[in-house]
């Protein structure tokens, strides 16, 4: 498959997932105190990949997350030049997504419930950044490894793996949403935080540096750990 087509898949389904997953968000609110919002908004980022994983992972591998693209590369499964194409095309689409969010919530006068565009924050953890760092080091870690696993040729999970990727998300989010709104993915969290910007709401862009870092180093630390734990002795 040419990296072309690869990389249009990639903005295709960066662009799926911050479209219904934060507009589900902006839709029903991700207070954990009316825990309805927020399963669905968890629901809605999983059942994303799993559509996505099925639709176009035959094609681009369905990263539509630049982190999972790092565990990608770090695990030796493509080279720095398709990595930096797949970052660029993820960005394109969840700003492409957020953009389709606006125009929808704008047109339409509808009440945004997270009050920017479905973007990441920090008021679960009390604006601690440190805190921020920890939560999606972790959870981005958990997701990445669960996917090196799941697609590992000496799996054999087959057509699962996408549920199985899926529904790891949808768990990641389910503790994440409370303290950060669950990124784990740098892209999904730079276009809202981009179009909020543009509509006068700068707080996302602040903190927006913790959810690129976050699920960066928590990626390379899953790809690390999976290559230490897969390789066989010589």
């Amino acid at each position: 498959m040419s990296l072309i087509k690869k990389c249009i898949a990639e903005v295709i389904g960066t662009c799926v997932l911050v479209t219904l997953g934060c507009g589900t968000a902006m839709l029903v609110g991700c207070d954990a105190a009316n825990g309805g919002g927020y399963i669905l908004t968890a629901l809605a980022f999983g059942l994303v990949i799993v559509g996505m994983a099925y639709c176009v992972g035959n094609i681009s591998g369905c990263h539509i997350n630049p982190a999972v693209s790092l565990g990608v590369l770090i695990s030796g499964g493509m080279k720095i030049g398709e990595f930096c194409a797949y970052v660029v095309s993820q960005c394109i689409g969840a700003l492409a997504g957020a953009g389709i969010l606006a125009a929808i919530f704008g047109l339409g006068g509808v009440e945004d419930k997270t009050g920017g565009f479905g973007s990441n924050g920090l008021a679960g953890v009390n604006g601690s950044a440190v805190a921020g760092l920890l939560v999606e080091i972790v959870l981005t870690f958990v997701f990445v490894l669960t996917i090196l696993g799941v697609t590992s040729k000496k799996a054999g999970h087959g057509s699962f793996g996408g549920l199985v990727i899926g529904f790891t998300l949808t768990l990641v989010h389910i503790l994440g949403i409370g303290l950060t709104g669950t990124s784990v993915n740098p892209a999904r969290s730079f276009g809202p935080a981009l179009v909020a910007a543009f509509s006068g709401n700068s707080d996302p862009i602040k903190a927006l540096w913790v959810f690129i870092v976050g699920p960066f180093v928590g990626a390379a630390i899953a790809a690390v750990v999976y290559k230490f734990l897969e390789k066989e002795k010589a």
